[in-house]
């Protein structure tokens, strides 16, 4: 990998994409720690100071945004309006039919699928905004701080749309800012930002642990978490690329005097096909019942219930229920994304089939048997990643949000295996040696 990137660094145009992306990731960064006006900054850092900021009902979405929803600066929503908009609209792909005929369309409709993610992206911008807003106002964005309802000193009507504004505002230009990465630097813009926000919390969450440590002074307790992540990204890289390869043969046509086809082909197959989405629903739908109660009045048994049993993340309930959700939306993912009656007709079309089984509705039946049992082993190891800030939070006493935990390893992993494939890819176009030098 290291290797690949020096290559990259000696290649001219190569070396400008790269330099152009460092540069949107600096002006990123810097704007995750611009506060927005209408806010007392002071106040803010002593809450954040009292307060474990990552832990608390936003701490997935403090994750995602690199710890700016906290800072509440003006990226402070960061990229999870668009992750959240993309998804709404994979999945009403699938129920409306003017989506899906779009999605069939290419280029051009893909495209039009884009203008509407941005469009669903502002929309839930400023429905996120104003309930941040609303939350930093009446001190329920850090609980149990003292200055907690003194972070927005002046809540008049025009300071609060400003707010809200602002914060849409930076959303939308999160969003060029990842597209113009896709555009003109090296690719997966989103995913790179999406990147850059996660592992530039990690830092400060392994000091965290080193200073909570008690054994050699916490580095004992440092060295074990740094083993567990290595062990972590070894064994996501593992099951990442694993997958189960379904050949495909097709068969020769005579088209004139030329043929066709006869070539031999396969379906990759990934274990983990429904990659980190199942994780992020199941951790969504668990705040819904957090959400509700945490605004809910008076003491009523169903709110106490609540907060003793589904806001804890090492209490059993919560972790039964997690690792369920995580199954469930795993396989519900798959079977909406992955369509086999369609590969079916695809290959039945272009005189493809899989040895041994009869094209049409047999090599349908056959994918989806075989997408399901390999479907089982990777929602199960979902399940176990993202358990893993939970049994670090009974092993080490760690906040929810473990730096190597099962989001966040899930995705450092997959974009970073991805960054490095599209460069080695560019560069094996520009520096191609073939049998004649």
């Amino acid at each position: 990998m290291l290797t690949a990137f020096a290559r990259a660094f000696k290649t001219p145009d190569l070396r400008k994409k790269l330099l152009f992306t460092l540069g949107i990731i600096v002006i990123y960064r810097l704007g995750t720690h611009v506060p927005i006006p209408g806010v007392d900054y002071t106040n803010v850092q002593k809450c954040i100071d009292q307060a474990n900021a990552n832990q608390g009902l936003f701490g997935l979405v403090n994750m995602f945004s690199g710890g700016a929803l906290l800072q509440i600066t003006i990226f402070a929503l960061g990229i999870m309006p668009y992750i959240t908009a993309s998804i709404i609209l994979q999945l009403l792909t699938v129920v409306i039919p003017r989506l899906e005929a779009l999605k069939k369309e290419g280029q051009a409709g893909t495209a039009k699928i884009t203008q509407y993610t941005r469009y669903l992206t502002i929309a839930l911008a400023i429905l996120q905004g104003t309930g941040l807003v609303a939350t930093a106002r009446t001190g329920t964005l850090f609980s149990g701080c003292s200055v907690a309802s003194e972070i927005v000193p002046d809540q008049s009507i025009f300071v609060t749309i400003t707010m809200v504004l602002t914060m849409t505002a930076g959303t939308a230009c999160v969003m060029w800012l990842g597209e113009l990465i896709t555009d003109r630097g090296i690719g997966n813009g989103m995913s790179i930002l999406m990147f850059i926000s996660i592992a530039a919390t990690f830092p400060a969450a392994l000091w965290g642990i080193k200073k909570q440590g008690d054994l050699a002074g916490g580095w004992i307790e440092f060295g074990t978490v740094i083993l567990v992540g290595l062990f972590m990204v070894g064994l996501v890289v593992f099951v990442e690329q694993a997958q189960r390869r379904i050949p495909v043969q097709y068969a020769k046509r005579m088209i004139g005097r030329r043929s066709y086809g006869g070539t031999s082909t396969y379906i990759p197959l990934k274990v983990n096909q429904a990659g980190i989405i199942p994780v992020i629903f199941a951790s969504s739908l668990l705040y819904i019942p957090a959400l509700v109660a945490q605004f809910a009045g008076g003491q009523a048994g169903w709110k106490t219930w609540i907060e003793q049993n589904l806001t804890k993340g090492d209490h059993p309930i919560y972790i039964v229920t997690y690792f369920v959700l995580i199954v469930f939306f795993a396989f519900f993912y798959v079977a909406i994304s992955f369509n086999p009656e369609e590969v079916a007709d695809n290959m039945k079309k272009y005189g493809g089939f899989i040895p041994g089984i009869r094209a049409g509705r047999p090599t349908a039946e056959y994918l989806s048997y075989v997408l399901n049992r390999i479907t089982w082993p990777g929602s199960l190891y979902l399940g176990l990643i993202a358990l893993v800030p939970t049994m670090a939070l009974v092993g080490f006493g760690a906040n929810q949000n473990f730096p190597f935990g099962g989001t966040s390893i899930l995705i450092i992993v997959g974009v970073g295996l991805e960054t490095v494939k599209q460069i080695e890819s560019q560069l094996q176009q520009r520096n191609y040696e073939g049998f004649l030098r």
